[in-house]
């Protein structure tokens, strides 16, 4: 019998080469990155025209913001993936939660692969363009590095334990797409995608800050551009992706027994 960590490597891997097959995709997806990148560039350009700089964003911080957002839209996954849903509608869970393992670490853990080959080609490249082209802000400590990889790999988890936990509520209202499709509304707003959080009055920021959705984007954009103590946000990140998992596991426990009520 394989052991746990075999078979969340198997996952991982899993994830990773389903992902890879989609070439015309990633290569699309790439394309849109890179053209709505340059938009959203020189939307904050403009607004800079004139200031030395907005809520602490110069050039090269709002260039950096935007290149890393761009490369975090599809790595992290702000909307979509929320394949656990419809397989709920369908009845196909019922096989998954007959299976000997853990079956949200075993999403998870698919889900690291896809993210693993989104970094290689939906991450990389769009930072790489924006730090050819426009200004860029580098960190200006080594510690940095590996300290942004862990606030990126936690933006994932986090991503995913919202994600679960929304597949996982068709089990009671049998179609999610409504707060599917709110979440995706609202998610790029709250999280730091479209706009910078500190552009936000003071007190709206706090309000967000109470919430799951700056862990998904602002958080590592801060971490990597040394926007503040890099302990702060990545404290958020460990107690957003701690609620988000406990919640994932108590819905799936009454997921379980709501299955068995009903005959599945």
């Amino acid at each position: 019998m394989r052991s746990p960590a075999a078979l969340y490597a198997r996952m991982i891997g899993a994830g990773f080469r389903r992902y890879s097959s989609y070439r015309g995709a990633t290569l699309a997806g790439l394309g849109t990155n890179l053209v709505f990148g340059l938009l959203r560039v020189s939307v904050l350009f403009a607004m800079l025209d004139g200031r030395r700089e907005v809520a602490g964003y110069d050039a090269a911080r709002s260039s950096t913001y935007v290149w890393f957002g761009q490369g975090m839209l599809a790595t992290v996954v702000l909307w979509g993936h929320h394949e656990i849903g419809e397989r709920v509608r369908t009845g196909d869970v019922v096989v998954d939660l007959s299976r000997p393992w853990n079956l949200q670490l075993v999403l998870l853990a698919e889900d690291l692969g896809r993210a693993g080959y989104a970094f290689l080609t939906r991450f990389l490249p769009p930072v790489a363009f924006g730090a050819l082209f426009f200004p860029f802000l580098w960190p200006a400590h080594g510690l940095t590095w590996p300290l942004f990889a862990l606030s990126l790999g936690l933006s994932v988890a986090v991503s995913f334990c919202a994600r679960f936990l929304l597949g996982l509520s068709a089990f009671w209202l049998l179609d999610n797409r409504g707060p599917v499709s709110l979440y995706g509304m609202s998610v790029g707003i709250l999280g730091g995608l479209i706009v910078p959080l500190p552009f936000f009055p003071d007190w709206l920021q706090t309000v967000l800050w109470l919430t799951p959705f700056p862990a998904l984007v602002q958080a590592p954009i801060d971490v990597f551009t040394e926007a503040g103590p890099p302990l702060a946000p990545l404290a958020h990140q460990l107690a957003w992706l701690g609620i988000l998992y406990l919640g994932g596991r108590l819905a799936l426990r009454g997921a379980v027994r709501k299955v068995v009520v009903q005959g599945g």
